[in-house]
């Protein structure tokens, strides 16, 4: 009996030692992540919201809601790192299995962070940010003594109406959808239904995010890259368009120097200067790519352009062979599992190096997608600028990234990038186990995307072409239509 108990007690002290040292790791994580996001939102923010208020209790709150932002963003980085993290821990578990220096990473381990990213997506998406939100611009009700806590009453009670009706929506929503017995009783039981469901509908929400901004984002990347990165020179003399352009940039410098001193010159000063600064900003181009090195302008953007088109054409590749194991086996729909068993199987049939591709994927995905949300007209506006960006446009740049990046998991399985399973509460979206919306999702990736990649890739041949042979200079035809 004394050695049954004594086996029992080590047990427990050793469950401990690993709780113990599974929350260390989660904090470190976090606070790492956590000092991250506040450097880049101090970047970003806006000193006179900070710095010059007059007012202490304004300055006091902008701080609450900035470490509120702060908080927001590093869950948003730990939604990202997530799939990554698990599918490298996995690998790293099969190549040392007995190593004693990484018994640490286990499915534990990561069960739990999966877990604690849903809760905390959850708190920051629901609670966090609209606080913050309603927070700073609120002033307290009227009659009511001034101060943070007047604020803070009158932002609770904004808060909990916003709740009833949000509550109130997801209860109509849900009693029309599911009739019977059972979905009513489930009406009545708010943690294990009602935020499960809202979340999902976020996370559907955020899917669909994803789809219409990857594949214009992935368009976006290859105009963006062909503008950071030197083209090139293909049958064109870049000295004559430098000393031509420099030859012009003087002239138009000449017209706008004798238009102020000569006032017998009609000249529109301000349409010179405005097509000087063109002029400018298009010799310094031309002299950018003139001191290139000759490594810099023919290795570094073609290499450039087909990393991008071999990472967008290996992701469209992946989807359609996806799309066909939809059809024949119904084990490739994405689904959620409770125990995270790491370091039996691969989870790619190239080992080690398929895993290495699908987080470089998984990056490259999000990064695509980021772009193509800040790119579209309807999210241009909410495009940060360096110490220039006032807060509540931070909390909206917040509220955007967790929404695409808590979705992500679920984005990679459902296309198939990954055949890691969804762990913790991210498997219990009910969408998940749809058919026809996972079978018309990765349908609808595949097509935009292929549609995106020929269109640009097309036309920027065609535009590269055009400019090599000089036609990009020629007047185009007019045609006249004969008289009757």
């Amino acid at each position: 009996m004394a050695a049954a108990e004594q086996d029992a007690l080590a047990l427990r002290e050793r469950l401990f030692h690993e709780r113990v040292r599974e929350c260390v790791i989660c904090v470190l994580l976090f606070t790492s992540l956590y000092i991250l996001c506040h450097f880049i939102i101090t970047h970003f923010k806006q000193h006179t919201d900070f710095a010059a208020v007059q007012d202490d209790e304004d300055a006091a709150v902008n701080r609450i809601a900035l470490g509120l932002c702060t908080f927001t963003l590093a869950v948003a980085l730990g939604a990202v790192l997530l799939l990554p993290f698990s599918i490298i821990s996995n690998e790293v578990l099969l190549s040392f299995p007995h190593n004693y220096y990484i018994q640490w990473l286990n499915g534990s381990l990561v069960h739990g962070l999966w877990n604690l990213v849903f809760l905390f997506s959850n708190l920051s998406l629901v609670f966090l940010m609209p606080f913050a939100y309603f927070f700073t611009e609120s002033e307290g009700f009227a009659g009511s003594k001034k101060g943070i806590m007047a604020r803070v009453y009158e932002t609770s009670v904004v808060l909990l109406l916003l709740t009833l009706l949000v509550l109130g929506m997801v209860w109509v929503a849900s009693a029309i959808v599911g009739n019977d017995a059972a979905s009513r009783q489930s009406l009545y039981d708010l943690w294990e239904f009602y935020l499960p469901y809202l979340y999902s509908c976020i996370s559907l929400f955020g899917v669909l995010l994803l789809l219409f901004c990857t594949p214009f984002g992935l368009s976006t990347m290859f105009t963006v890259t062909g503008k950071l990165l030197v083209k090139p020179r293909l049958l064109e003399d870049l000295d004559e368009q430098l000393s031509c352009t420099r030859l012009e940039e003087a002239a138009v410098s000449r017209r706008i120097s004798s238009g102020k001193a000569s006032c017998w010159l009609n000249l529109d000063v301000e349409l010179l200067r405005e097509r000087f600064f063109a002029i400018r900003s298009k010799r310094r181009k031309l002299e950018l790519r003139h001191r290139a090195s000759p490594w810099q302008r023919n290795l570094g953007y073609p290499l450039a352009m087909l990393g991008l088109l071999a990472l967008t054409g290996i992701s469209v590749l992946i989807v359609c062979f996806h799309v066909l194991e939809l059809l024949l086996d119904d084990a490739a729909m994405p689904r959620g599992i409770q125990d995270a068993a790491l370091g039996q199987v691969s989870f790619s049939i190239f080992g080690s190096f398929g895993a290495a591709l699908q987080v470089i994927l998984i990056f490259y995905l999000m990064v695509s997608s980021v772009v193509g949300f800040y790119s579209s007209p309807l999210f241009t506006h909410l495009l940060p600028e360096r110490q220039d960006t006032p807060l509540t446009k931070i909390i909206g740049n917040c509220v955007s990234l967790l929404v695409l990046s808590s979705a992500l998991p679920v984005f990679s399985r459902t296309l198939g990038i990954t055949r890691f399973d969804l762990l913790g509460d991210f498997g219990r979206f009910n969408w998940l186990g749809n058919f026809s919306i996972v079978f018309l999702y990765n349908m609808g990736f595949a097509g935009l995307t292929s549609l995106c990649l020929v269109k640009r890739v097309s036309w920027a041949g065609q535009a590269e072409l055009l400019r090599a042979l000089g036609l990009h200079k020629l007047p185009l035809p007019v045609t006249r239509s004969r008289p009757c």
